[in-house]
């Protein structure tokens, strides 16, 4: 008995305390392992959602938005969820009965509403911008537009979103807004790459929107945004045509050739065997044309196709005023354009005339591009009609046309070459979102872009929880470690007989 005692009272850490130590520090490193796991559990995702009408000349559309609501300064990753085409022409067309203009819109409204959580209505902002076929109508009869903009209001008004208003988009905020959307779908813009220019082609106008090495706005202001974005600064050179869309372009270039009010034309721009009759009252019921209308021309005339890629070339640059510039270099009209530069997406009517022509492919040469073209053109009316069955005549009639006038705009008007071309890609969509201004729209009344570049932690979430784990673990090791020369010595203790 006496050596034991001895032996505890030079080791005064008995067995029982340094069990009672050694279970506490396990259950302290259980517990930490378990609340790192379960901090890092992930989280059902929570998102908000956005919604933008297009009221564009030719038809509506509606986007929906949705992001991660739990990120701060709402910087998460907005995406596209759905997209719904109003059924019907674009609003403008109802000014004579506006009523119908916000009726238009409800099938596409009520989709809306059952895809957007309940819980979301409220607090979901909803935009209408309306484009080039309005900005005529207010140029014609503001009274009309105003009408239409009242009728649209109160539709919107009626679903329970956060109606945010209605209202004309200028040229240069279409141009700027789609600019921004194709770069910050491709992560250029929070990555400070290069970025790509913007070509848009409407129904009633015409956008291109760059970054140019060579442009710092001085020598037409007119033409400059200036954006700050996500700590980049961008100078970006952005003009709008107005009547330079498609259809309306296709009306001035029908002006140029009734100009004298025939009564029958041969239209180069469309197929051979083509022929209908067009009223010169509806060719010329547009603000782009309307001025040009010949004094003593019938009320119809004959409209037959010849299907000529280079006459209708010939036809086409006469909607091109290319005889004067002020300035160092312009593109048309005496509009000041910098050189091309870099990657350009091509969306909306370029893409989709491109690619009903299998034309998407720019590394095809530009000279094949307009040998297709031109093969196209000539294709007979009749033998056109039986390979599409199911597209409407009026878009199927004027695919020559409008292939035609869309390489004309790019060489001829924006000075594209065969190697810059080569740089154009015709897109649809960019990782699932539809290319075009809504969501530069939206991202720019929501602040979802900062000026500048989010604070990052040197350590993301899931890296800093686990090296907290390990060093503790290895603290815990260590003090253990450090307590052996006081663990009992069991091995060498006198036995009591």
């Amino acid at each position: 008995m006496s050596t034991q005692r001895e032996m505890k009272e030079k080791n005064p850490w008995h067995m029982p305390v340094t069990i009672i130590i050694t279970v506490i520090g396990v259950i302290a490193v259980v517990a930490l392992v378990t609340i790192a796991v379960l901090q890092n559990k992930p989280l059902l995702q929570k998102f908000k959602y956005g919604i933008v009408l297009d009221a564009g000349s030719s038809h509506t559309a509606l986007y929906i938005y949705q992001w991660p609501a739990e990120k701060d300064n709402n910087t998460g990753r907005v995406k596209q969820i759905n997209a719904c085409k109003v059924k019907g022409p674009g609003i403008s067309s109802y000014s004579s009965s506006p009523v119908k203009a916000g009726e238009s819109l409800k099938v596409c409204m009520q989709e809306a509403e059952q895809l957007v959580p309940s819980t979301r209505h409220r607090e979901t902002p909803l935009y209408l911008g309306a484009t080039a076929g309005m900005r005529l109508l207010n140029i014609e009869n503001s009274a009309a537009s105003n009408r239409v903009f009242q009728a649209v209001t109160e539709a919107l008004q009626r679903f329970p979103f956060s109606y945010e208003g209605a209202r004309i988009l200028s040229g240069q905020e279409e141009g700027a807004f789609g600019w921004v959307t194709v770069n910050y779908l491709d992560d250029r813009l929070m990555q400070g790459l290069e970025t790509t220019g913007a070509l848009d082609l409407g129904g009633a106008s015409t956008q291109i929107s760059f970054v140019s090495d060579t442009y710092d706005g001085s020598e037409s202001p007119s033409n400059s945004v200036n954006f700050r974005l996500y700590g980049n600064d961008y100078n970006l050179y952005t003009h709008s045509f107005l009547c330079y869309g498609k259809d309306q372009a296709l009306r001035m270039t029908l002006a140029y050739q009734t100009r004298s009010g025939p009564s029958t034309i041969t239209d180069p721009c469309f197929n051979p065997g083509y022929n209908d009759t067009k009223t010169y009252s509806v060719v010329y019921d547009s603000p782009c044309v309307s001025d040009r209308r010949p004094i003593r021309a019938p009320a119809s005339f004959t409209h037959i196709g010849q299907g000529n890629f280079q006459k209708c070339q010939e036809a086409v640059r006469n909607v091109f005023n290319v005889t004067h510039c002020k300035y160092s270099r312009c593109s048309f009209n005496g509009v000041f354009q910098p050189l091309v530069q870099g990657p350009f997406g091509a969306f909306s009517a370029y893409y989709f005339v491109m690619n009903f022509l299998n034309l998407t492919d720019t590394s095809i040469p530009l000279d094949t591009v307009k040998e297709r073209i031109s093969s196209y053109c000539a294709t007979p009316w009749m033998q056109i009609k039986q390979q599409h069955p199911d597209i409407k005549v009026k878009y199927l009639a004027e695919y020559c046309f409008s292939a035609t006038y869309i390489i004309t705009l790019l060489t001829e008007g924006y000075n594209f070459t065969s190697e810059s071309y080569s740089n154009l890609k015709f897109i649809k969509k960019i990782k699932g979102s539809d290319a075009g201004w809504t969501l530069g729209y939206m991202l720019n009344l929501t602040n979802m872009i900062p000026a500048e570049a989010p604070d990052k932690r040197p350590l993301p979430h899931a890296g800093y929880v686990s090296i907290v784990t390990v060093i503790a673990l290895l603290l815990f090791l260590l003090s253990i470690l450090s307590l052996r020369p006081l663990w009992p010595r069991c091995s060498k203790q006198p036995q009591i007989i």
